[in-house]
């Protein structure tokens, strides 16, 4: 019987772990990964002409995130690797990817789409202002740029990466003026009992948040964002949130980092006609899955934070589990005491990952305050109120009606970074609940392509 033909799209922890499963077995898959070298966000890799340490660059996850660029060294002449690709469509089997201008559809028995999480974002008045980043593109330029987004930063937001990447700032030697978290305190106390699933991610988070606080940086909890101040010609200047006592605070900064905990990149998953279900507890779309990554369309797995948001080392673990579904589908050979092993410590990580959603949830409230003049999809300069406008006086309550008549999630992103609190804004001014409002549809590319792409020789 001939192998298949298996394709991971994502070289992050889910992608390198789920090859590094198929190659123990025999196979040879094909690992697809738009970055320039492995290891996704969490763990994106310096050039190979910087020298900074482990510690340094990656802090508390130093250990994780060299263990897992060791083991990918260790697969590299064992997959056929094609980094700088990217994965635009899916279609009758085959995934469209285009490399170096040009593109080709790749036939597949089994893909495993490993396409990790990015910010979930919640507008603010003046976050259109230069110096406003996400946490993601933050840390992005501290790793992959060795510099800060700012002379001062702001990190304002809530959820673990939040502090991660403050106290990736401070370790690097910049200036944190403050962490904003809007999540109060003591919904971190009622979540104690899911977070105690994971002690040791738990005490970890809590050195984070000491370590902040030795540094000097001031640490709010329960903040509301009121205002990103400054102008389009100068940039971001300041920060003015309402504390949680009430009392209006301002912050001098040059640079924002932005970001509430993350969203699954869906838009493969969503290509590939998978269901989606209404998640209460996050209050986003989600793909339907399965036993081990199986999704509703035979043939299509789904791993790690492109799923569900668990964390890279629970990323490590779906990876492993999906790729064992791989093989047990076309009938090869998986160790089955590690199997439940593995499905065991998943269900220890979601637990924990219900707990992180009780104790940093999203702002939905704040979507329904936004001022009419604060802008909600940057791409296309969509405001509030224009958003309100064509609900109110177009009767347009669900999300691809408002898209069509006000532009919303038509820009660059895709909708990435607007729809989550678009929806939130449609489902306020309708009066419905947000699941009502329904979700975007995917549509190929997943990301804009240059005019100069060809289609691949035949």
């Amino acid at each position: 019987m001939a192998q298949p033909r298996v394709i991971i799209v994502g070289a992050g922890p889910s992608g390198v772990r789920c090859a590094q499963t198929l190659v123990a077995a025999g196979l040879r898959p094909i690992v697809i990964d738009e970055n320039r070298r492995d290891g996704g966000q969490i763990y994106r890799r310096q050039p190979d002409n910087f020298t900074r340490p482990y510690a340094k660059l990656y802090g508390t996850v130093a250990a994780s995130a060299q263990a897992l660029h060791e083991s990918f060294d260790a697969l590299r002449d064992k997959i056929d690797y094609w980094p700088e690709t990217l994965a635009w469509n899916i279609s009758d089997k085959k995934l469209n990817v285009v490399k170096n201008e040009r593109t080709s559809a790749l036939p597949y028995d089994a893909l495993v789409i490993c396409s990790g999480a990015t910010d979930r974002l919640m507008p603010v008045k003046g976050w259109q202002f230069a110096g406003t980043y996400s946490l993601g593109a933050s840390q992005i330029a501290l790793k992959a740029q060795a510099c800060a987004i700012g002379r001062q930063v702001v990190f304002m937001g809530t959820g673990p990466l939040l502090y991660l990447v403050a106290s990736q700032y401070v370790k690097a030697g910049a200036k944190v003026a403050a962490v904003l978290d809007t999540s109060p305190l003591m919904r971190r106390v009622a979540a104690l009992p899911k977070l105690l699933a994971r002690p040791k991610v738990l005490i970890e988070g809590l050195r984070l948040v000491a370590g902040l606080k030795r540094a000097g940086v001031p640490v709010l909890t329960g903040v509301t964002p009121l205002e990103i101040t400054g102008s389009a010609d100068n940039g971001v200047q300041g920060v003015t949130v309402r504390d949680g006592r009430g009392k209006v605070r301002s912050f001098d900064c040059d640079a924002v980092a932005m970001g509430y905990h993350l969203r699954p990149e869906t838009q493969l998953a969503d290509l590939a006609r998978c269901a989606f279900r209404f998640d209460q507890e996050t209050r986003q779309w989600l793909p339907e899955l399965g036993e081990d990554g199986r999704s509703s369309v035979p043939g299509v797995y789904l791993a790690g934070d492109g799923v569900r948001v668990l964390g890279a080392d629970g990323a490590e673990i779906g990876g492993r589990l999906a790729a064992m579904a791989v093989l047990k589908d076309f009938h090869l050979k998986v160790d089955d005491e590690q199997l439940q092993q593995l499905r065991r410590a998943q269900a220890s990580m979601d637990r924990f990952r219900r707990g992180l959603v009780q104790a940093f949830p999203w702002p939905a409230k704040q979507a329904a305050e936004l001022p009419d003049e604060a802008i909600v999809c940057r791409c296309e300069a969509v405001t509030a109120g224009e958003l309100r406008r064509v609900v109110c006086e177009m009767g347009a309550q669900e999300a691809n009606r408002a898209k069509a008549f006000s532009r919303v999630g038509m820009g660059r992103c895709q909708g990435r970074y607007c729809a989550n609190a678009g929806a939130e804004v449609i489902a306020h001014a309708a009066g419905v609940p947000v699941e009502l409002v329904g979700r975007l549809r995917g549509q190929a590319p997943v990301k804009p392509l240059s005019l100069a792409v060809r289609e691949e020789d035949q």
